[in-house]
Formats: C-alpha cells, structure tokens, sequence
C-alpha cells in the first residue's frame, strides 16, 4: 500500500505559552480522531511531528494513524525556521519511499507548517534548498497564527500561506476541522489513484489565503520572560501581549506599545535544550509592562524580583532572598514608588 506522509512543523517558541500551545496539542488530538473514523485515512496516511523553537527536532517520526499517539509538545526560546526546514527535508530523504523502476513510493507527502511569529535564525539558505529540490516533492500549507507572522517568508515557500484570525470562541475548533477535512480529501483521491495539489474552501470568517503579504510590524507581538521559583528552583515563564496605549498632551498625541500580563507559566528544564543559545542581549523597560505575576510553584507575591546576575526570582516581601540562578544571597529594599521611569531587564527571544 503506497503512504500518504503528512508532516506537522510546529513553532513552539515561548510566544506560544498558554493556551496556544495547548490549542495545538488539542488540535493534534482532534485531527487523529477524526483520521482514525475514516477507512481511506487509516489505509494511506501516516503522521510526523516536527517542533521548533531554538532549535528543531522531529519529535514523532512517520508512523501510520492507528499507532500515532499526539506528542506533549515542547517550548522554547526562539524561532529558527531555517533550522525547522532542513529537518523537514532531511526526514523526507529518510522516510519517504520515492518512485523507482522497481516500485511504486509514497504519494506526494503533505506538510503544515504552523508559526505565530518572525525566525530568529536566518531561513534564506534552507528556504532556497527547499525550492530548488524539494517544494515540487509536497504541499505545504504555511499556516499564520495571528497578526505577528512575517508573511513574506512564508510566501517564499508556498503559494498555499493561510492566515488564521479567531473572531469568536470555537474558530480554531472549526479550523482543526477543516486540516482534517484536507488530509480526509487528500486521501480519498490518494485511494482514488489520484494527487490533488487543491485544498477545501477557506471559511473567510476566520481564515485569509494570503497573496500580498502585509507589511511587517515593527513591534514584537509579545515580552516573554524566563524566572526561578527562589524555594523550588524550578523555571517558569512570564508573558506579556502588546497593546497600544495612547498619550497626548496639549501639542500632540502618540501610541505608545506596552504589554499586558497575561500569565506566569510553570516550566519544564527542557526548555533551556530547546533554547536558542545564542547571546543575544534582548532588553525591555519595566515601564512599558503592566501587570505583575506571582509565582506559579510556592505562591511567592512576587516573580519579578531582579538579582544583580540579571536573572529573575520569586519573593515575597523585601529582605534577603537566595538567587537560584547563582546563588548569592541578595537584600531586596521595599519599592520607593519613585522610579517612573522603570528598568531594563533582560527578555526572552519569543
């Protein structure tokens, strides 16, 4: 029986805390299920999970629908999309069976690529690989999670890039429904002795089929990040959303990008391995953050206390406090309420 191979790419950079990357693991859920009720699926197709942050890794290898089992996926900082492209291609040369004179290989695999953000590694090289050798091999659906998604490299790779905008409650539900109808059709044709490069109609109430991508935003869609719980010492994750505030006086009025709290998240330590290790001195004013979190392992009031290494902890009122980043013993001083103008702490990569 010749494969349908469907390869998930999926960003999991720290942008994609919360309910994001919760959606995503449910979303895999859902498409298995409904690939398991139906006979075409289950004799054709056969899943692989990539995941990306700062780095990539194939963390499902190709295997048939009845045994695939939905990944608890990872999260880190970064986005190297380049680095997601050159494992995608290199698990097609190993895992896709081609066409020789002997055999029949697998049918043309289909790929989703889901990213809700800008690479942080420079995809150009892997972008130009993938055309000259592999993009006339597969369909790959570039799929936007959002307004912060640098369209125009997506395009560079696909003339199949979706922007998935949810307006209401149940739109990213109805949007799993429609991949899994995609993969459904695509493998009744399969069985059919047919290959369609087509995809089902977009439902336009939440999706746009992108074809002039729209100028990049010159401001970062979110501020994520990285503490240690001062008594646990395990690592969680601060995140912030953009929003624009206006200010205006007398003489002119301006909108000023600040960031709201929307949740401090535990952490596993594995979020460091999939971390882009590069130094990057990434820095935001405390000023432009409203909102502060407490600690989501002790309860600590505080997650945002700064030792003098530049790293966060938890506390919960002034007085000494053990870093457990590295391990000195800092005196925190009750806040004076004069600092209006904040300061700069280290962010994450997103």
């Amino acid at each position: 029986m010749r494969r349908l191979p469907v390869f998930f790419v999926l960003d999991c950079s720290e942008s994609m805390v919360g309910d994001s990357l919760k959606q995503m693991e449910e979303g895999m859920q859902a498409i298995v299920r409904t690939l398991r009720t139906d006979p075409h699926a289950l004799e054709t197709v056969y899943l692989a999970v990539i995941a990306f942050a700062g780095l990539a890794k194939t963390i499902v290898p190709l295997i048939e629908v009845f045994s695939f089992y939905p990944p608890k996926l990872p999260l880190g900082s970064g986005t190297s999309l380049g680095a997601a492209l050159m494992v995608l291609m290199n698990e097609m040369d190993r895992a896709v069976v081609k066409t020789t004179p002997e055999q029949k290989g697998d049918w043309k695999p289909l790929v989703y690529l889901f990213t809700d953000g800008h690479p942080t590694d420079d995809p150009g090289p892997m972008i130009a690989r993938w055309n000259a050798h592999y993009s006339r091999r597969a369909t790959l659906i570039a799929v936007g999670l959002g307004r912060d998604v640098d369209f125009s490299i997506l395009r560079q790779l696909t003339e199949h890039v979706i922007q998935f905008k949810p307006n209401q409650t149940g739109d990213f539900t109805h949007f799993i429904n429609w991949i899994s109808a995609s993969v459904v059709a695509q493998s009744k044709s399969v069985g059919e002795g047919v290959e369609k490069d087509s995809l089902p109609a977009l439902d336009l109430s939440f999706m746009q089929l992108i074809k002039t991508p729209p100028p990049n935003l010159a401001d970062s869609s979110c501020v994520t990040l990285v503490g240690r719980c001062q008594n646990t010492r395990k690592p969680y994750l601060i995140k912030y959303e953009s929003e624009l505030h206006n200010l205006a006086n007398l003489d002119f009025k301006i909108a000023v990008p600040m960031y709201r709290l929307t949740g401090c998240y535990p952490l596993s330590e594995d979020y460091f391995e999939w971390s882009d290790g590069c130094a990057v001195e990434l820095k935001v004013n405390t000023a432009n953050l409203l909102g502060a979190p407490g600690c989501p392992y002790c309860g600590n009031s505080i997650a945002f206390a700064v030792c003098g290494c530049g790293k966060l902890l938890c506390i919960n009122e002034p007085g000494e406090a053990i870093c457990p980043w590295c391990n000195e013993t800092v005196n925190f001083q009750p806040h004076s309420g004069n600092e209006q103008h904040g300061f700069d702490v280290g962010r994450s990569r997103g």
